[in-house]
């Protein structure tokens, strides 16, 4: 029995059963949003990832563990949820903005986050930290059962026909939100592989601080994430949303280059923060693009299914980096994932049309 693979087996399949499920479940439950309510499946999504996550201080084997993971994808996707409400509720002027704030908070716990969890871990133990993690976000939904407030449902949104339909009514929106959500997705491909890519491109470089540069690497990139994500749309409003995320995809794509061929670590940590300050440009804005091109009625159903691209996007990112690195070398991997990036910048150009504002 070798360990270290088996470690390394169980871990991949925690980490990918998450992103499949989610992928499977979030176009359901954004249907269900759009005729029952996206305040009532914010509240589920936070309550469902409470208890999934609370469980895991209770697993006594890797089994359990990959179970609850799965569960987790299929029952939560806060995110989603928290995006379709605030497209619909936010004045149509407002839309990118307010988006960017959900952007940038989601930024600032996932560079955050990772670094409390550690320390509490260190202190408590591990068992400890998923378990409080579990509290703490069933007790986050109390504000957002006592202080959200959702418009009426519109008569036609609980209507038995699919809201999809209502996108067909509108020339060329189903072309440009296929472009949109297919840029979502592409941009959780290159930036899932870009971190696996870039702790295999540190350990090629360090002898030793590996993990503290790392964390330094992934910090800034947050912190510049959440700063982009809030003041973005001083650039869209002179550029418009298709030149701004184009151009940001292109230099995305030097910037994942730049890590793979850099020989100082001072440039990689750089490139790993400008990565994240352009990050967290694209993402509000495609997310942008798709509330302003999408109905009211069918908000829920195409964040929805945009989480399900997100998710896969997560899922087969680490994958593509793995399989080029283990048989190219991490550089070439990161040349792959800048092309992706490349990629990213065509289907904007091409895929996607300016939004009326």
């Amino acid at each position: 029995m070798h360990s270290g693979r088996d470690l390394a087996l169980w871990t991949a399949a925690g980490g990918s059963v998450t992103g499949l499920s989610m992928a499977v479940a979030s176009p359901i439950w954004g249907i269900l949003g759009d005729r029952w309510g996206r305040k009532p499946m914010l509240v589920r999504s936070m309550v469902g990832g409470a208890i999934t996550v609370g469980l895991m201080a209770f697993v006594q084997n890797p089994e359990q563990l990959v179970i609850l993971r799965f569960l987790q994808g299929a029952t939560s996707g806060t995110v989603a949820a928290a995006t379709a409400l605030v497209a619909v509720e936010t004045p149509r002027n407002r839309v990118g903005w307010s988006l960017g704030v959900v952007t940038s908070a989601v930024a600032l716990g996932s560079a955050f986050g990772p670094v409390l969890g550690g320390f509490a871990a260190a202190l408590f133990g591990l068992r400890w930290v998923f378990l409080a993690a579990g509290i703490l976000l069933l007790l986050a939904t109390i504000p957002v059962f006592l202080i959200v407030r959702e418009s009426p449902l519109r008569r036609r949104d609980t209507a038995s026909m699919g809201t999809l339909a209502l996108i067909d009514q509108r020339p060329g929106v189903r072309r440009a939100l296929m472009g949109l959500i297919g840029a979502q997705g592409l941009v959780s491909v290159a930036n899932s592989a870009t971190q696996i890519l870039l702790t295999l491109r540190l350990l090629e470089m360090l002898t030793h601080g590996v993990a503290a540069v790392t964390g330094i690497a992934f910090g800034l990139a947050g912190v510049a994430t959440s700063a982009a994500a809030v003041f973005y749309t001083y650039v869209t409003r002179r550029l418009g949303y298709v030149r701004t995320t184009a151009l940001a995809a292109v230099l995305m794509a030097g910037a994942i280059a730049l890590i793979g061929i850099s020989p100082w670590v001072a440039v990689v940590v750089g490139a790993v923060a400008l990565n994240g300050l352009l990050s967290g440009v694209i993402v509000p804005a495609t997310a942008s693009m798709i509330g302003l091109e999408t109905p009211t009625e069918a908000q829920s159903t195409i964040f929805g299914i945009n989480a399900s691209s997100v998710a896969l996007g997560f899922c087969f990112g680490p994958l593509i980096a793995g399989g080029v690195a283990a048989s190219a070398g991490v550089p070439a991997a990161l040349g792959v994932i800048a092309v992706v990036a490349l990629g990213l910048a065509v289907l904007l150009s091409l895929g996607t049309r300016e939004p009326a504002r």
